[in-house]
């Protein structure tokens, strides 16, 4: 009896490895996370906010292969924060209980998350802290898993030519295609330089090379523009795209990490772009001063440097 007192007032780090099975797993965890909510049914907890803290465990699928230090491969602390944001804005709950069964689900919808501990306590309802504590796994999701990734955010990728990075009109574009509402993440070329060659040839290291080069003409675009921010790795482009930042990519990590690596050399930077925006199921591929590639998955379209962009 004592044994399970403890348990229950544990947190819930000592719940997840009590209840345990004989499969070995993961876990992440977020200790003491304070946020100030309006929150409750009755009337007194109405028009006002009061502390609630949340503390969550989330067991994950083991990753057996090499981590190389990469945010890709795991399960980022990022995303139980972003749950809790996210159930906090989306409407306003009178129970921790309703509040606890959203953010688990929405951190179980992550491929890597099997069971969720959420524990959610108000701080300033009384002497003590005042909560509930779920546990829920991925299994009870059912059909919701496949529902939830059509609702992933599907961006507008737009491929800029050397010309239209350079153009005046740059900063009008961006306010124009931001004003659409869509996620944008920027796509480019290599700069107008002689590509750099490897002593000898070599296929893999020229490709690791004209791949630098595409990121090394994004960070020219970045400095046109302080809203437009390099980013490498899914997760920061999952991030920018639901906090609303203008992304440009940096192709090298995502073409080298890719199980569908695309076909097309680095150097056919359009239909990269083209591989880029099926691989995010993006809305549309808007292409800016070139011509459309011959092939893509989702819709295209070839503007001048002259014409509308939306």
């Amino acid at each position: 009896m004592s044994t399970e007192i403890h348990l229950a007032f544990a947190h819930p780090s000592e719940r997840a490895i009590a209840t345990a099975g004989d499969d070995p797993r993961d876990r992440i965890s977020l200790r003491d996370h304070i946020r100030e909510v309006e929150i409750g049914a009755f009337q007194a907890e109405r028009g006002t906010t009061q502390r609630i803290c949340f503390n969550v465990v989330v067991e994950v699928i083991p990753f057996t292969g090499p981590l190389d230090d990469d945010v890709d491969r795991i399960l980022s602390y990022d995303r139980v924060t972003e749950a809790i944001a996210f159930e906090l804005q989306a409407e306003r709950v009178n129970l921790l209980e309703t509040l606890a069964e959203r953010i688990a689900e929405r951190i179980l919808l992550e491929p890597q998350a099997l069971r969720a501990f959420v524990r959610i306590e108000k701080l300033d309802r009384g002497p003590g802290a005042l909560g509930v504590e779920i546990v829920r796994s991925r299994r009870d999701l059912g059909d919701r898993v496949e529902s939830a990734a059509q609702e992933r955010p599907h961006p507008r990728v737009v491929y800029l030519s050397n010309a239209a990075i350079a153009d005046a009109n740059l900063p009008g574009w961006l306010d124009t295609l931001q004003a659409a509402g869509a996620p944008l993440i920027f796509c480019v070329g290599a700069p107008d330089v002689a590509p750099v060659q490897p002593g000898q040839p070599h296929r893999m290291v020229q490709r690791r090379i004209d791949l630098l080069a595409l990121e090394q003409n994004g960070w020219v675009l970045a400095a046109r523009d302080d809203r437009c921010k390099v980013v490498a790795t899914r997760t920061e482009l999952d991030w920018a795209m639901k906090n609303g930042q203008v992304c440009v990519w940096a192709p090298s990590k995502i073409v080298l990490d890719s199980t569908d690596s695309p076909a097309v050399p680095p150097r056919d930077s359009v239909a990269l772009a083209a591989w880029f925006a099926g691989h995010m199921t993006a809305r549309e591929l808007l292409v800016v001063g070139e011509a459309p590639p011959e092939d893509c998955s989702v819709p295209v379209r070839a503007v001048g440097l002259s014409d509308r962009m939306i």
